[in-house]
């Protein structure tokens, strides 16, 4: 999942994007309304968090211009304002979610997951292929019962050839959807992440590569 942390306390913002991280994510972050205008011109968020109180161009005016384009991209507010008169006039702006500071993180990383999943094609809440099952909730993968040593972002690469069900894509798509914008587009980080992976999920194997395509479960 592609998420956009858009937070003007900086420290926030940095940590809000450390546990998401952790939780297989890809995450960029910017501390105000016009860097995050800018960014979603660029990269198909699935998920934005976006501070309401924002200085230079408001939260609610960067809400409002996100959904008046023709994108999939999900809004969730944060605000230190929390009365229900605050939350209706959020999700009337058009935010998809609404959550007052201060927050639990675990809460947070709920929402924005319900979130994603509803900007994506229907998909089971566990991925079955074969031997092969991995829970993205618990962060968990197995196979033949046996859980699998997996990094967060070997499980997210996984996760995302799994939920494209046999689709090739290429590392130029994974590289876009599984780390965010600090990684080098010209990295070979998804072909030695691919190896590990590979190397984990053991025999036989279950991911294919295609040449000058890609990859696919």
């Amino acid at each position: 999942m592609r998420v956009l942390v858009v937070e003007d306390h900086v420290r926030l913002a940095d940590s809000v994007a450390r546990v998401l991280r952790r939780e297989g994510m890809a995450v960029d972050v910017v501390y105000d309304g016009a860097a995050a205008l800018d960014r979603t011109v660029e990269v198909d968020y699935d998920v934005v968090v976006l501070d309401r109180d924002l200085p230079g161009v408001h939260g609610d005016d960067v809400c409002r211009q996100l959904m008046g384009e023709p994108l999939r991209t999900r809004v969730l507010m944060l605000t230190a304002a929390g009365t229900i008169d605050d939350r209706v006039e959020g999700l009337t702006i058009g935010a998809d979610d609404y959550l007052p500071k201060p927050f639990a993180y675990p809460e947070l990383v709920a929402r924005i997951r319900a979130l994603g999943r509803r900007c994506q094609t229907a998909v089971p809440p566990v991925l079955v292929h074969g031997e092969l099952r991995l829970d993205p909730a618990q962060r968990v993968a197995t196979r033949a019962g046996t859980r699998l040593p997996l990094n967060p972002k070997e499980l997210a690469v996984l996760e995302y050839l799994l939920t494209e069900r046999g689709r090739v894509v290429s590392a130029e798509e994974l590289l876009e959807r599984v780390w965010d914008e600090a990684t080098d587009p010209f990295t070979t980080t998804v072909k030695a992440t691919m190896n590990r992976l590979r190397s984990k999920l053991g025999e036989p194997p279950v991911i294919e590569t295609v040449p000058r395509a890609g990859y696919r479960i």
